[in-house]
């Protein structure tokens, strides 16, 4: 670290001397995981700039069209393209997918039909999809419409009971759902090894089961996707690792061809699918986002690791350690009471570039069965690829920091939450 570096930190953001030393301490032994998130990105970058070539992408795609939205180029040359960057026959890419929860919703009730039932063989999938479901009571659940829920919970050792999701499948099973990321639970995210033994696992006992991962926070941690390995189809959020912090809203569905007309028709309406849909001008965007998509995820993978061996050694509980594989954005720091988890939030708060002046409390959000702070200065709203830390106010108190532009904001963000917290 520079000395001019460490006056910047200690005299402009007030980072204790005690707390800059350990962050020296830190820097020299992640440096190594760094080697190997540097060879999955570029080995990602080359694969999307290798879709946007293959797809002869022009600036003649980055124009307006308005109303219906009918003969959209642009529309088209970027669902072209998410097909390509993962493997995949088609794609739903829209702004009309308002987030992550939105385009795994479109995908379920895109393919099951009363009578069907929902197999999860990775416990029960995170809380926003929960109310989708009918797992938790929402009005208008899937569980209103005849459609039956059952799951497969991890071994002990975090891994995927495949004995017993094999042996759960039945003849009313329509869809296997997998979750990559662990969500607000503290397990391991899958790798893309795990996915494909499951994979391989279920179909060997039902061929036409459709399997559907929850790809969210998991785009570009390795060098192969789920569709890659045998999903049938693959769903998640544009302002999160594939939208490379530019989109402004958004989500994909990417898979075989007639499942995503299926899921078309829940976007729009049956009989007109993915012909319609205007893009509201954010074509160039979410392109462009794709393309930094790899290198700013990078960054926010480098700031995860930093974060967990800078609380580990503070013995803090931490999931994933420092050179655990990866699979996800996601860094889960236990902490020891709600107030640090408040005073956590609060740090990273006030280390973003935007609203860093605000105080996150905790509040009754929708979609959660407790209340939820979130810490998210972000120049797109919500943004979980921008640097963010949230939590629901339960026990273990576990805090989800994740995401960062720039691998140097989302250390930042480590500091400023330690600083915060006071424990140094």
């Amino acid at each position: 670290m520079l000395k001019e570096t460490e006056e910047i930190l200690s005299k402009m953001y007030g980072i204790d001397g005690d707390i800059l030393e350990l962050s020296k301490s830190v820097d020299n032994e992640i440096s190594g995981q760094f080697d190997r998130i540097r060879e999955i990105r570029e080995f990602n970058q080359l694969k999307v700039l290798n879709a946007m070539q293959e797809s002869h992408l022009s600036d003649n795609h980055f124009n307006w069209t308005t109303g219906y939205g009918y003969n959209d180029i642009g529309r088209e040359k970027v669902e072209e393209i998410y097909a390509r960057v993962f493997n995949a026959e088609d794609a739903l890419v829209r702004p009309q997918i308002v987030n992550g929860t939105h385009a795994l919703s479109l995908t379920i009730q895109g393919i099951v039909r009363p009578g069907d039932e929902i197999l999860s063989i990775t416990n029960a999938p995170y809380d926003t999809l929960q109310g989708v479901i009918g797992i938790r009571e929402e009005k208008g659940s899937l569980k209103e419409f005849g459609i039956t829920y059952k799951q497969v919970d991890f071994l002990p050792d975090g891994n995927i009971d495949i004995d017993g999701a094999k042996k759960a499948i039945s003849e009313k099973t329509k869809l296997i759902m997998i979750q990559r990321s662990k969500g607000y639970a503290w397990r391991k995210s899958l790798s893309i090894n795990d996915i494909k033994e499951a994979i391989e696992a279920v179909k060997s006992v039902k061929n036409d089961v459709i399997i559907m991962v929850d790809n969210c926070y998991g785009e570009f941690l390795e060098e192969l996707e789920p569709t890659d390995v045998g999903a049938d189809v693959i769903a998640g959020s544009l302002i999160k690792n594939p939208g490379g912090g530019l989109a402004l809203a958004g989500g994909y569905i990417v898979g075989k061809k007639d499942i995503i007309e299926l899921i078309s028709y829940r976007l729009t309406a049956p009989g007109i699918g993915k012909e319609c849909g205007l893009m509201f001008g954010t074509t160039r965007t979410i392109i462009q986002g794709l393309f930094l998509a790899p290198y700013i995820v990078s960054q926010a993978v480098m700031g995860a690791v930093y974060c967990s061996r800078l609380f580990e050694k503070l013995g803090y509980k931490v999931n994933p350690r420092y050179d655990d594989q990866r699979s996800d954005i996601i860094q889960i720091v236990q902490l020891k009471n709600a107030d640090e988890v408040v005073k956590f939030c609060e740090g990273v708060q006030e280390a973003a570039p935007v609203d860093s002046f605000v105080r996150p409390v905790p509040w009754d959000m929708p979609g959660y069965g407790d209340q939820v702070i979130m810490a998210a200065g972000a120049f797109v709203q919500g943004s979980s690829i921008e640097l963010s830390a949230d939590a629901p106010i339960r026990e273990p108190y576990n805090v989800y920091f994740q995401g960062g532009l720039t691998y140097d904001h989302s250390k930042m963000g480590s500091l400023k939450a330690l600083q915060r917290m006071g424990v140094l």
